[in-house]
C-alpha cells in the first residue's frame, strides 16, 4: 500500500488528534519543515526593506512553517483543514492567525491583502476526489482563482509539493496559469531520489520580465549524488513552461540517392508498395519546367 498521507484518508481525517500530535513532535519532521519553509520564504524574493509583509500560510497545520515567518519578521495567516492540528497550533502560542477552512473551496479574503503565500506539502492534496462531491479540476480552479484575488500585484506564491505523477504536475500548473498566474518550476536536487523537491513559484500577473521564475542555485551542469546533503552542494534545476527549446539543426546530409534507396529497400521488405528504381531516383527538380 502507498504510504502517501494523501491516498491513505482525507486530510480532516488524516490528521486526527494522534496523528498532529506526533507529526508536530518529531524532530526530523520540525527540521524539514523549516528548511523547506526557509526555501520558500527565499524564493518568495520579498523586498529586504525590514518592513514587515502580510504572508498567507496555506496549509500550515500545527504552524511549524507559521515559525519561519515569524522568525523573520513577518505577520501570516494560516489556513488549514484540520481542527486537530490548528488545535495543535493554538497549544503551541504560534503568533499568526489561524483559519478553519479547505482551499479547495476557495479563499475568503479580501482582494489585493496579501504580499505572498507559501505551502509546505499541501497543495497535492487537491488532486484527490475525496468526496463524490470532490471535483479536483473544479477544486483547483476555485483555489487558484480565489489565491489571484486576494495577493497583491506581483505578490508571489511559493507551493513546495509532491505531485504523485507527471499529470497531477501538469493539471496543478495548468489550473494556476489559467487562473492568470505566470511562474514555473524550480526542482531542488533533480538527481536524487531521496533529496529531490519540487516547488512551484507563481506571480501575480501576466508574465514580464519581472515575473520570471527565479533561477536556480548551482545551475551549471554539475552532478548531484544522493549523499550530496549540505546547502553548499545544493543543485536546483527549474522546468519553466516559458522556456524557449533550443532550435535543432536540420541538415540534408545523407539524404542522397544511396539514403533514399536504402529507405526504399526497408520499405520494400516491409511489404509496402513503393515506387521502382530509375535513374530520375533521388534528383533534384528544377524550380520550374
Amino acid at each position: 500500500m502507498s504510504n502517501r498521507p494523501e491516498l491513505l484518508a482525507p486530510p480532516e481525517i488524516f490528521y486526527d488528534d494522534s496523528e498532529a500530535r506526533k507529526y508536530t513532535s518529531s524532530s526530523r519532521i520540525i527540521d524539514i519543515q523549516a528548511r523547506l519553509s526557509e526555501r520558500a520564504l527565499e524564493l518568495l524574493a520579498l523586498p529586504v526593506d525590514g518592513i514587515p509583509r502580510l504572508l498567507l500560510d496555506i496549509g500550515c497545520g500545527s504552524g511549524l512553517s507559521g515559525e519561519t515567518l515569524t522568525e523573520n519578521g513577518h505577520q501570516w495567516i494560516g489556513l488549514d483543514v484540520s481542527q486537530s492540528m490548528l488545535n495543535i497550533a493554538l497549544e503551541r502560542e504560534v503568533e499568526g492567525d489561524l483559519l478553519l477552512g479547505d482551499m479547495g473551496q476557495g479563499l475568503a479574503l479580501r482582494p489585493g491583502i496579501i504580499d505572498g503565500a507559501i505551502s509546505i506539502s499541501a497543495v497535492q492534496w487537491l488532486c484527490n476526489a475525496d468526496k463524490s462531491s470532490h471535483e479536483p479540476r473544479l477544486r483547483l480552479k476555485a483555489f487558484f482563482g480565489s489565491l489571484y484575488r486576494c495577493l497583491a500585484r506581483g505578490a508571489r506564491a511559493v507551493f513546495q509539493m509532491y505531485p504523485e505523477n507527471i499529470a497531477q504536475r501538469e493539471l496543478i500548473l495548468r489550473s494556476a496559469m489559467h487562473a492568470g498566474f505566470a511562474g514555473g518550476v524550480v526542482i531542488d536536487y533533480p538527481h536524487s531520489a531521496k533529496s529531490r523537491k519540487e516547488y512551484l513559484v507563481l506571480t501575480c500577473g501576466p508574465p514580464s520580465l519581472s515575473t520570471a521564475v527565479p533561477r536556480g542555485k548551482g545551475e551549471d551542469g554539475e552532478s548531484c549524488s544522493e549523499d550530496e546533503n549540505s546547502e553548499e552542494n545544493q543543485m536546483v534545476c527549474i522546468s519553466d513552461r516559458n522556456r524557449p527549446k533550443k532550435k535543432q539543426k536540420i541538415t540534408r546530409k545523407g539524404k542522397g540517392r544511396d539514403w533514399i534507396f536504402k529507405k526504399k529497400e526497408q520499405l520494400r521488405r516491409k511489404g509496402n508498395a513503393v515506387p521502382p528504381d530509375t535513374r530520375y531516383t533521388g534528383r533534384k527538380r528544377k524550380a520550374r519546367f
